[in-house]
């Protein structure tokens, strides 16, 4: 099997995780009893570096950053998903850097998120390291 399908089908999941996240994070369920805690987050201001700014600003800001940066693996794991297996070659350590990325990635989720996101991330990176594991070695082309 090649590298091709695995990248296709971590980019597929990549995109489905960044609309989700995109969706999901600034939820709330009304039986945590948070209200006062995001009024407070997003009333109470300070300044940064010239700019007024609150914990709410933060938050979303973040949560966005995070959606891009899926989009743009969602991106970059197609596109390697195109390279013909000679060029592939040449970019084992990227196709490796995605994957030990993602790894990280797996083991802050599972610290610090719940089940939806780990299961995502775990699946994205299983197919991270198993495109990278197909990659073409320079002997073999």
């Amino acid at each position: 099997m090649k590298s091709t399908i695995f990248y296709r089908i971590a980019s597929v999941l990549l995109a489905i995780f960044a609309i989700l996240h995109t969706i999901g994070f600034r939820q709330t369920d009304p039986t945590w009893n948070v209200d006062a805690l995001l009024r407070s987050m997003e009333s109470i201001h300070f300044d940064v570096q010239g700019f007024s700014r609150s914990y709410w600003d933060f938050y979303v800001g973040f949560g966005l950053f995070v959606t891009v940066f899926l989009l743009f693996a969602a991106i970059l794991a197609w596109q390697l998903s195109r390279l013909p297996q000679e060029a592939l070659m040449r970019i084992r350590g990227i196709a490796w850097a995605f994957a030990v990325c993602f790894a990280a990635i797996t083991v802050l989720t599972w610290r610090y998120f719940f089940i939806a996101p780990l299961v995502s991330s775990i699946l994205i990176t299983a197919c991270l390291v198993a495109a990278a594991c197909l990659l073409p070695h320079a002997q073999d082309c």
